[in-house]
């Protein structure tokens, strides 16, 4: 199995060498119709959507420039969840922007998969100030409405990016790093998860890239899995 072209020189953006990426770990790009960018929201969706804008569960509210709900197909096959906004998500109102929005941009387009293509969201739809981790109180204010994301999208896959992600989404205290390299599966839904680091930590520590890649590989082939799986 080979990549193409594209997937090497995105590869190349993320800092992982060409070399490895040829080896017998890579799965074939994942093919998925590009759809538009712009869809029309069903009621459940739009309803969802304008209870988050409004929300005041938790003292968080109250330093937010806006809520970031979420962006990317509602209808997606792959839904990735991060962990809470930062200043430029705040500003903008849209998950994964900045230098590790791009690298994440960069980790899809590896995959065969462009942002449009996957809806991407955080485990928190405010800021937390200073960028801290989101307190327990937070992330059970914001549960209901990431639970009813997920139960709209129906994805085939979850990536969980970050320790908090993956800690909050499975329930756990492992470390991420003892995480990795296993498939789990959300709650009671039967919807794979798969973990990887977080494009932010990944800037910092940019030799960890590889573990992302192989990580992201075996996202595909669990994806692929559960296609192969429903098309029986």
């Amino acid at each position: 199995m080979s990549l193409t072209q594209s997937q090497e020189y995105y590869l190349q953006t993320m800092g992982v060498d060409v070399y490895w990426s040829k080896d017998r770990l890579i799965a074939d790009p994942v093919s998925i119709p590009v759809v538009e960018t712009e869809f029309e929201e069903n009621e459940a969706w739009g309803d969802l959507r304008q209870r988050v804008a409004k929300c005041q569960q938790c003292e968080l509210h109250r330093g937010r420039k806006q809520t970031v709900f979420g962006v990317g197909d509602h209808n997606a096959d792959w839904l990735i969840i991060g962990e809470a906004p930062g200043a430029e998500e705040d500003k903008q109102g849209e998950p994964f922007v900045g230098r590790a929005g791009k690298l994440l941009n960069s980790m899809l387009l590896a995959c065969g998969l462009q942002r449009e293509q996957v809806f991407i969201a955080n485990i928190l739809k405010c800021r937390p100030p200073n960028n801290r981790d989101p307190h327990a109180q937070e992330v059970a204010a914001c549960s209901a409405y990431l639970r009813q994301q997920i139960d709209i999208i129906q994805p085939k896959i979850i990536l969980a990016v970050g320790r908090i992600a993956a800690q909050n989404l499975l329930q756990t205290e492992t470390p991420i790093g003892k995480m990795r390299g296993q498939q789990y599966e959300y709650a009671d839904t039967g919807i794979p998860v798969v973990v990887t680091y977080h494009p932010a930590y990944l800037l910092r520590s940019p030799r960890e890239k590889r573990k992302s890649w192989q990580d992201l590989q075996m996202a595909m082939r669990v994806y692929k899995k559960t296609i192969h799986q429903e098309t029986k």
